[in-house]
């Protein structure tokens, strides 16, 4: 690993981190992509101390050429004029690390850039996202919680959410311990917040039931294994107990 903010734990995320250690001794531009949350700006300042600017503010970008000798420009697929952009960088040739979450023409890639790193999501690097999930865990443990309370916490019981990368995946970590807090007022005025913003479609009680079978049942499967359990512990008749099971079962694949 480069540098302890990015991890590299995986193939291609070393690969990655090897192209950008050679960078920083190098006079190059170059233009980092992949999906959102996958590293990229992280990336981009191992290898440049440099101003970050936001590519869809092209005015800005502009202005910052004149002033700065080295720039990341983050959004690069979203800057509104390329011709103007090389234009003004022959004038004020600055250096420039990118980043893009779209492929582009290459066209325009070989005009501005000598060197191109991609960055795969996580869900391909499964070394990363273990890394990235404990550095999260003690994040949240430091910000939500003290050493106790990790005890009821285990990371391997955590849902991971790769769909936005690192940013899904801090979120449901940080859900784990923000969850852990709550009271039962807190659990109560959150559905109350929620069920006002939803309410007024016709049906609402029987609609919304769910919400609050759900929960109830997962937590059934979680602590006493079999319906049977749950039937005696729920003082359910086991016909009606299969009845909501067959009704909710999309919600409780994952619970049996």
């Amino acid at each position: 690993m480069i540098n302890s903010s990015f991890i590299a734990n995986s193939h291609s995320s070393k690969e990655a981190g090897r192209m950008a250690a050679l960078l920083k001794n190098l006079n190059l531009n170059a233009l980092i992509t992949g999906e959102k949350g996958v590293g990229k700006t992280t990336l981009a300042q191992n290898i440049l101390d440099a101003n970050i600017i936001d590519g869809e503010d092209f005015s800005t970008l502009i202005r910052a050429l004149g002033s700065n000798s080295t720039l990341i420009v983050k959004n690069f697929d979203k800057i509104s004029n390329f011709i103007l952009l090389k234009d003004s960088l022959k004038t004020n040739p600055t250096r420039i690390i990118a980043t893009s979450t779209k492929k582009l023409d290459e066209k325009i890639t070989d005009t501005f850039f000598s060197l191109k790193i991609l960055i795969p999501p996580l869900s391909e690097r499964p070394e990363d996202v273990e890394a990235l999930a404990q550095k999260f865990y003690d994040e949240a443990a430091n910000l939500f919680s003290n050493e106790e309370s990790k005890k009821h916490i285990d990371i391997k019981d955590i849902n991971l959410d790769l769909s936005t990368n690192a940013y899904s995946l801090r979120r449901s970590v940080y859900n784990a311990f923000l969850i852990e807090q709550f009271k039962e007022e807190d659990i109560l005025s959150l559905l109350e917040k929620f069920l006002t913003q939803k309410l007024g479609s016709g049906d609402d009680y029987r609609k919304f039931l769910y919400i609050f079978d759900v929960p109830l049942l997962r937590a059934g499967f979680k602590k006493f294994h079999s319906q049977l359990a749950i039937s005696k512990n729920f003082g359910l008749n086991r016909n009606t107990l299969r009845k909501k099971i067959s009704e909710l079962r999309s919600f409780l694949k994952n619970s049996k």
